[in-house]
C-alpha cells in the first residue's frame, strides 16, 4: 500500500544522543555520581538515555531522597549545548511526504532538543507524550494520528530506532515499522524495513 505518512522518533532517529549524553545530563549525572556505586553508576547512567529517570529510578530501587531529587532535575532540565542531525537525516527530510514526530519524555527537554536542532518545520505535528504527566503510550499517540488523518494503517511508515518501543508499539496497530540501526545493534528482522543510514528509504517508499 502506498505510504501517506511516516512517523518519526527523535533520539537516536534523527540525531544520536550518545556524543552529547554528558553534556546533556550534566547536573543529573552529577547527582546520580555522588550517590551511587560506580558500577550502579555507569548503568543507570546508560539507562536514562533511553528510560524516563522515574522508570530507572524504581529499576534499581533508589531511596525516596533520590528519586525526588533526580526527578525535580529532570522535570527542569532543558538542553541549550551543541547537537546536530544525523548527515543522513537530510535524505528524510527531503522526501516530498507528511511527516510526523512521536517522541517520548519530559516536556520541556524534548522540546529543548527539537528548537536546537531546528526541525520543528520538518514536521506536520509533534507530539511528546509525557510519562510524568500521563500514561499516554506511543501506541496511543500513533492511533490518535490514524484517527485525526484518517490513514490506514498500511499507509503509515514508523520510524525509530528501539525495538521495544515504538516498533513494537507500531506492529500491534498492523503499522509497518523501519528499524534505524546505525550503531549496528539489532537484526534486521525485528521490523519491517530495517537500515543503518536512511539511503534506502526512498526507494522503500516507491
Amino acid at each position: 500500500m502506498t505510504k501517506k505518512a511516516l512517523i518519526f522518533d527523535l533520539d537516536d532517529t534523527i540525531y544520536p544522543i550518545k556524543p552529547f549524553a554528558d553534556e546533556m545530563f550534566a547536573t543529573l549525572f552529577d547527582l546520580l555520581k555522588s550517590q551511587l556505586s560506580d558500577e550502579v553508576y555507569q548503568q543507570v547512567k546508560e539507562d536514562v538515555l533511553t528510560t524516563p529517570f522515574h522508570r530507572v529510578a524504581d529499576r534499581y530501587k533508589f531511596n525516596k531522597e533520590l528519586k525526588e531529587e533526580g526527578m525535580k532535575l529532570s522535570l527542569k532540565m532543558t538542553y541549550n549545548g551543541p547537537i546536530k542531525a544525523f548527515e543522513d537525516y537530510q535524505i528524510a527530510k527531503d522526501l516530498a511526504i507528511e511527516k510526523f514526530l512521536v517522541t517520548a519524555g519530559y516536556t520541556d527537554f524534548q522540546k529543548s532538543k527539537i528548537k536546537l536542532l531546528g526541525i520543528k518545520k520538518d514536521f506536520k505535528e509533534i507530539f511528546i507524550p509525557d510519562p510524568a504527566k500521563s500514561d499516554l503510550s506511543k501506541k496511543d499517540v500513533f492511533l490518535q494520528i490514524l484517527q485525526k488523518y484518517h490513514f490506514l494503517p498500511g499507509e503509515v511508515l514508523v520510524i525509530g530506532d528501539n525495538p521495544e518501543a515504538e516498533i513494537v508499539d507500531a506492529r500491534e496497530l498492523g503499522i509497518e515499522t523501519y528499524l534505524y540501526d546505525y550503531q549496528g545493534k539489532y537484526s534486521p528482522a525485528l521490523a519491517n524495513y530495517y537500515g543503518s543510514n536512511y539511503a534506502n528509504l526512498p526507494e522503500i517508499l516507491n
